[in-house]
Formats: C-alpha cells, sequence, structure tokens
C-alpha cells in the first residue's frame, strides 16, 4: 500500500471514530434548555402544604442558581394534578413527551408520587419528591430515577412513635386517610409501636375527602387508647384536632399525635388549639441562622413562614441544577449519578446524601407545639424535643425491599 493511501486510511478511520466517539456522548443540554415541572395541589386540600409555596421555592432556586446552566436558560412550568392519579399521570407524560421536562418537582399526594416517578423511569427522566411521604417510594417502588428528599413515613413514625412510647403511652388507635400516604403511616407508626412493646387496639379509615371527622374521632375515642394517631393530612387533618378538641378527646386523658403536621396546619389551629402536640418534621424556619435567613426571603414572597416541602424544594432544585453542572449534561442517567455522588450541604440539611434507593438521609427533628404563654411571635410554635440522626432516622438498607440496593 502507497504511503499517502495509507495516512488517508488512516485518517478516515479516526474521523469516524471520532465521530462515532461524539455520537455516543449525550448532549449538553438537550432542546437546548433545562425544564423543570412543578406538578402540585394548587387549589385542593393540599394546597398549603405545597401549591405556590412549592412553585415560589422552586423558582428562588433557579433565580439563584443564576436562570442558567450549562450556558442554557432554565425554564420552569407549573401544573395543578388536582390530587387526580390519571391526571398527574397526563400531565406528566405530555410534559415528558410534548414540552421536554428533564425534572418533575414536589409531587404532593403520595398515589400521585408513586405514579409519576415510575413514568419518569420509563421516559429516562428525573422525579423529585418533597410533597409526598409514603415510605414505599424508596422501599418495594423505588426507581433508579427518582429521589425522596424531605421526609417520608417511616421517619415520622420513627420520630412521633418513639417519643410518646417513651413517654408511656403504648396504647394506640388509627385514623387513617384511605390513601397510599395513609397507609405508609399507619403501617409504619405501627411497626414502631409494637417493636417498642406497644399495642394497637384497633384503626379506622376514611375517604380522603371526608371533611367531617366526627363519627371516626368517637370509635377513636371509645376505643380509650392512650394515643389517638392521626394518619392523614391536609385540612382534614386540622378539622380533625379541631373536631377532637370539641369532645374533650385530650381534656379525657387521650393524647393527639399528628403523624405530619406542617406549620401551616398548626397556623390555622392557633396554639390554644395545637399545644401540645407532638410531630416530627425535616425543617423549622427558626432553626439557626441559615433556616432564619432564607425563611426570611420566603416570607417576603409568599407572606407566611416556610415548611418542610418548601426548603425541600428549594434544597432539591438547587442540588439537581448543581448535579447538571457537574455532570455537563442535563441525561436523567448522568444527572442522578452526580446527585448520589455529591453531598448536600445547605441550610436545609447539613452532610445529606442521596442513597441508591433515591432516600436522602438528613437529620430528622421531634418537636413539640409551644403553650401560647411560650410563644414569642406569630410564627414562633415549636420547642425541639429531639434529634434524630439522619443514619437512624430513614429505613435501614438492610430491612430495604428496594430492587436497587445490593445486600451483602
Amino acid at each position: 500500500m502507497k504511503a499517502g493511501v495509507q495516512t488517508i486510511l488512516i485518517a478516515a478511520a479516526a474521523t469516524v471514530a471520532f465521530a462515532s466517539h461524539v455520537a455516543a456522548q449525550p448532549a449538553a443540554v438537550s432542546d437546548d434548555a433545562v425544564k423543570i415541572g412543578v406538578l402540585t395541589d394548587m387549589s385542593g386540600q393540599f394546597s398549603h402544604e405545597s401549591g405556590e409555596g412549592s412553585v415560589t421555592a422552586v423558582k428562588m432556586a433557579v433565580e439563584d442558581f443564576g436562570g442558567k446552566v450549562l450556558g442554557k436558560p432554565i425554564e420552569v412550568l407549573v401544573a395543578d394534578h388536582q390530587n387526580k392519579p390519571d391526571t398527574a399521570s397526563g400531565l406528566a407524560r405530555k410534559w415528558f413527551d410534548v414540552d421536554h421536562v428533564d425534572m418533575v418537582a414536589n409531587l404532593i399526594n403520595s398515589s400521585i408520587a408513586l405514579t409519576v416517578s415510575q413514568l419518569a423511569q420509563q421516559k429516562n427522566r428525573i422525579a423529585i419528591i418533597n410533597g409526598s411521604g409514603s415510605s414505599r417510594l424508596t422501599n418495594d417502588a423505588c426507581t433508579p430515577n427518582s429521589v425522596h428528599y424531605a421526609y417520608d413515613t417511616y421517619a415520622l413514625a420513627r420520630g412521633t412513635g418513639s417519643a410518646l412510647m417513651k413517654a408511656g403511652q403504648k396504647s394506640w388507635y388509627f385514623l387513617t386517610a384511605d390513601y397510599a400516604f395513609g397507609h405508609a403511616l399507619e403501617g409504619d407508626t405501627t411497626a414502631v409501636v409494637k417493636s417498642l412493646g406497644g399495642e394497637v387496639i384497633g384503626s379506622t379509615r376514611y375517604p380522603i375527602e371526608a371533611f367531617d371527622q366526627s363519627s371516626f374521632l368517637l370509635q377513636a375515642q371509645s376505643s380509650k387508647a392512650q394515643v389517638i394517631g392521626l394518619a392523614g393530612s391536609g385540612n382534614v387533618l386540622v378539622n380533625s384536632i379541631k373536631s377532637a378538641q370539641e369532645f374533650g378527646i385530650t381534656k379525657g386523658g387521650q393524647t393527639l399525635a399528628g403523624l405530619l403536621v406542617w406549620i401551616t396546619d398548626i397556623k390555622s389551629l392557633g396554639l390554644r388549639t395545637a399545644q401540645g402536640l407532638v410531630l416530627t418534621n425535616a425543617f423549622y424556619w427558626d432553626r439557626d441562622d441559615e433556616t432564619r435567613a432564607w425563611s426570611k426571603r420566603f416570607y417576603e414572597r409568599m407572606k407566611r413562614m416556610p415548611h418542610m416541602g418548601d426548603a425541600g424544594d428549594y434544597s432539591s432544585t438547587m442540588h439537581y441544577l448543581k448535579a447538571i453542572e457537574a455532570a455537563g449534561t442535563d441525561e436523567a442517567k448522568a444527572v442522578m449519578s452526580k446527585m448520589r455522588e455529591m453531598p448536600i450541604n445547605d441550610f436545609f440539611a447539613k452532610n445529606g446524601r442521596i442513597r441508591e434507593d433515591g432516600r436522602m438521609v438528613h437529620d430528622m427533628y421531634v418537636y413539640e407545639v409551644k403553650q401560647p404563654s411560650e410563644s414569642k411571635g406569630e410564627w414562633d410554635f415549636y420547642k425541639l424535643r429531639e434529634v434524630i440522626p439522619g443514619e437512624q432516622a430513614f429505613r435501614p438498607l438492610k430491612d430495604s425491599l428496594c430492587p436497587l440496593v445490593k445486600k451483602g
């Protein structure tokens, strides 16, 4: 072979190899924009736990990041899923297929989070859950494309259940919202109670939109259980606590355990009604200087203090954008790898990390609602009872049913 021909062939082969290498690399940013979809409850009973607060938190993170990543604009889309899994699925499918949304945020309502996280895996997009609590999201229903960030039912159950059991309150009755979150919260709390030598006398499941809790509360009251565990959330929970006070349940010696209580719930109830409630939370605005500084900024926009969902939406969005920057692409698998690799150190969590099951591990906090005489301001609601280290707060990997977890 002549030297000139050989040189040409080698150059041609190198060109093909280079072209193949380039083709194998994901585009830095698909569709020339990073798109985040906030899929939340904008108008229903969970809207005060998500809704405009979630949207505001995500937009704050985008603004603080600079509005661009890898030189491309960051866009935020918003939709109301109306607490209907079919509606949520349709919206998410359109976002993925037509609008090219890269990450879906918030996803309050566990039935919806379970549905959309599976769809995100199918479409190779990312789902970051802050509003929903079902521990199934990182257990049997885990996916490689989803992150459960702020809290879950396992951590809530461990915190509040353990605190009350330590106080000698060992017999329980549950009022449980009849959907995925309520079932998981009752199940996780039952496991904690029984593991510590307690007993569950009974439970009643109520429809998610059953705003009148009177008959259910009377059943719980007649059970004579020391603790009535409220395994629900939203406006129904607020109404339950108000009705329980009217029926004299706490005056009769029974303890109400709000197994998921948001600071907006306490605001709605007022300290006179809510005082003494024991609850577990991932975030409190008045915890330290960093939480107070960020919460002040949030308050300026929303005219209320943030809760753990709001703080989680900001923190997780910022972590997602940092991961894109570190990965050099918005391709889901590459970004998820960076998100798991990078620690989380901000006002929300210190030394937080995302495990292989998608659980973001961080400290949790057990609080007691202050008496009116103890409060020094409009949003001064909680006093700290206990800090639960992240490694103790969430389900151990050895007990996980997540297929992504490698068992030794």
